[in-house]
C-alpha cells in the first residue's frame, strides 16, 4: 500500500492553516488550540515543539501523549469521506482534526466539539501561542 502524501505534510505548515481557517470565522488560536490538545494530549509546550521541531504529521501523532478516547465520537464527512469510516489509523487521526477545526470554523459550541468531554481543559492563557 503507498503511503498517502499527506504522512509526509510538516505539522508546522498545517497549524497555521487551521488558525487562519478559524480566525477567518471569528473562532481564536487559542479554541484551535484546545481542540488539537482534547484529540492528542499535547500541552501548549507540545504543540509548541511540535511546530518549532517541523515534525511531519506521522511523526506528530506517533509522539501524541494520548489520542483521546472520545474521539471515536468524531463522525461526518470530511475531504468526501466518512471519517468513522476510514480504515487507516493515522489518516484516520489527521482527518479527525480537520474535522474537529471544520466543527470549530463552522460555529459549534466547544462542548460539542469536545465530544461533552468533562475533562477538556482550555489551554493556559499564560502560555505563548503555538508557532509564536
Amino acid at each position: 500500500m503507498a503511503r498517502h502524501r499527506i504522512f509526509g505534510t510538516s505539522f508546522a505548515d498545517v497549524y497555521p492553516l487551521y488558525v487562519l481557517k478559524a480566525e477567518r470565522k471569528d473562532r481564536s488560536r487559542e479554541e484551535v488550540d484546545r481542540v488539537i490538545c482534547w484529540l492528542t494530549g499535547y500541552d501548549e509546550a507540545g504543540l509548541r515543539r511540535a511546530v518549532a521541531d517541523g515534525v511531519d504529521l506521522e511523526t506528530f501523532f506517533a509522539r501524541a501523549p494520548q489520542v483521546n478516547p472520545l474521539a471515536a465520537q468524531i463522525t461526518g464527512l470530511i475531504c468526501g469521506h466518512r471519517v468513522e469510516e476510514i480504515e487507516d489509523p493515522l489518516m484516520q487521526r489527521i482527518r479527525w482534526m480537520d474535522k474537529l477545526v471544520d466543527e470549530l470554523a463552522r460555529g459549534k459550541r466547544m462542548s460539542s466539539i469536545l465530544r461533552g468531554s468533562a475533562t477538556a481543559s482550555a489551554p493556559s492563557s499564560t502560555s505563548a501561542p503555538v508557532g509564536g
